[in-house]
């Protein structure tokens, strides 16, 4: 169900680092038996069942639905995948995946009805906090502009912030907000504070990221606003990256990606050109 809960989450976010395989692993290997491929249904063409699965495959191609059957709520069909439950409409337009935050997906679309709903509230949430109040990082004529929730001491967000010139040369400005993640009040908040309250902010943030002491400052800022607009915008980690047009593009992505990314989303939300006639 990989490409399904990619579609479901967006995710563009590197925020784990992969295990290593342990010594031995190699030779252990041998002695274990692969396990069975899962064995899909396939129910009769035309009923609700085979619409169900069509609608699963429409968005992941490689799933396979192991059980459909009678969902609790009229008009849907229950189906498992890997383990997971989803809920298709009997027509196989819509699909609801609860453990994906609740997700509805037009299925012919391949649109995430929840998550463009979400965009209109982030987007409607990151204009209450004025421009003066970001630190931006990026050309002035960049090709996207991107907002990231960020915290100091966050290791992605260090990560994130040691590679800003690249982002700067993929045509992406990065707008900063703060999210103090241990919350406020926090020896974190209290260094975000100070950076906002700098007289050269852009670089009191690097300093930061990068260990170096920011003098402790206090000035009226809007470190809690950002904080409280974080929240309510459904931030689970930080960093998180919002494109302008309110859409979650996860946690740390790198530059090229997130170019690639924002270049994708521009390309889709443009007019379809009229039809030759």
């Amino acid at each position: 169900m990989k490409a399904l809960l990619t579609v479901a989450l967006g995710a563009l976010s590197l925020s784990a680092c992969a295990q290593a395989p342990s010594p031995g692993a190699k030779e252990g290997a041998a002695a274990v038996s692969a396990p069975a491929k899962p064995v899909g249904v396939a129910p009769g063409a035309g009923t609700p069942d085979a619409r169900a699965v069509e609608a699963v495959r429409a968005l992941s191609p490689q799933a396979v639905v192991t059980q459909v059957r009678a969902a609790p709520m009229p008009g849907f069909r229950e189906v498992v995948v890997a383990g997971q439950i989803a809920y298709a409409s009997d027509d196989g337009k819509y699909l609801f995946v609860p453990g994906q935050g609740g997700a509805v997906f037009d299925v012919a679309a391949q649109r995430n009805l929840t998550e463009a709903s979400l965009a209109a509230e982030r987007k409607r949430l990151l204009a209450t906090v004025p421009a003066s109040e970001r630190i931006v990082f990026g050309p002035a004529d960049a090709k996207h502009r991107v907002t990231v929730f960020t915290d100091v001491s966050c290791g992605y967000c260090q990560k994130m912030h040691s590679e800003i010139a690249e982002y700067g040369r993929q045509g992406i400005a990065i707008e900063y907000l703060a999210f103090p993640r241990s919350g406020l009040g926090s020896p974190d908040y209290q260094t975000m504070v100070s950076v906002w309250c700098s007289p050269d902010r852009r670089k009191a943030l690097t300093d930061a990221k990068t260990g170096r002491t920011v003098p402790p400052r206090t000035c009226k800022t809007s470190v809690n606003q950002q904080y409280d607009v974080g929240q309510r915008a459904g931030l689970t980690g930080t960093p998180m990256i919002v494109a302008e047009d309110g859409t979650q593009l996860g946690g740390y992505v790198p530059a090229a990606r997130l170019r690639q990314v924002l270049d994708e989303l521009v390309a889709k939300s443009a007019p379809a050109a009229p039809a030759a006639g």
